[in-house]
């Protein structure tokens, strides 16, 4: 089975999409991850020997958002900085010459070649994100654009021409960006973001969707044709 390396990983959003594609995981993250369900290291990412990142088939990235999301705009206007690790973090993976993804918002310094939402995986969230692809390509799915807009107040939002619209309506009566402050219980983020592991509606809001994660995965997994099969 081939390794997986979940840097920044948080609750393990991303490591249990990982998983489900059939890899082995390990995280890493500075704090203390109470809710990671696979085998966990607390440390800072840029402390890391290049050996051990060495060790792994394949690394995962999820630099901090903050200083890019339109979540913390207005923070940032009035002169608070947050930490801008995506170039650190792209150096620090080129070294290792394996394949990796950087994964962060719309609005971030990585290179867009990929972009997920939940209404492609038949999910309650508005939710996008970019990927940048490093040694390996992951087709792009279509993406239905949505009918209706995230609400300034409740963030709370609908796209009812979505194809998953009916299937989801008599249960999730709307959809959520799952981000800061905002209406909804912890359950319904639970169901929405398809992580019930994670107990927080802040380590909900700083996850990436599971599915988002195993579609990438099982791409790279998938096995290749070459001309020797021939």
């Amino acid at each position: 089975m081939k390794k997986a390396l979940d840097l920044f990983c948080r609750d393990g959003g991303a490591s249990v999409g990982l998983f489900y594609s059939g890899f082995e995981v390990h995280g890493v993250d500075i704090a203390d991850k109470k809710d990671y369900p696979f085998h966990y290291i607390q440390k800072n990412v840029f402390e890391l020997e290049r050996k051990f990142l060495e060790g792994f088939d394949f690394i995962w990235s999820s630099p901090p958002c903050q200083a890019y999301t339109y979540g913390t705009q207005w923070c940032r206007n009035k002169g608070k900085e947050y930490p801008d690790l995506v170039d650190k973090t792209r150096k620090l993976l080129e070294k290792t010459k394996k394949p990796f993804v950087i994964e962060n918002v719309p609005g971030s310094p990585i290179r867009k070649d990929l972009v997920l939402c939940g209404e492609m995986f038949g999910m309650s969230i508005i939710r996008h994100r970019h990927f940048e692809l490093h040694g390996f390509h992951v087709p792009q799915l279509r993406h239905i654009k949505h009918d209706g807009k995230v609400d300034a107040g409740t963030k709370l939002g609908i796209y009812n021409r979505s194809p998953h619209f009916e299937r989801y309506a008599k249960t999730h009566k709307r959809k959520f960006t799952i981000a800061g402050h905002q209406n909804g219980t912890k359950l319904e983020w639970q169901q929405a973001m398809k992580a019930h592991w994670i107990t927080t509606k802040k380590g909900l809001a700083q996850a990436v969707p599971p599915p988002y994660a195993e579609y990438i995965g099982r791409q790279y997994l998938k096995p290749k044709i070459t001309l020797d099969a021939y």
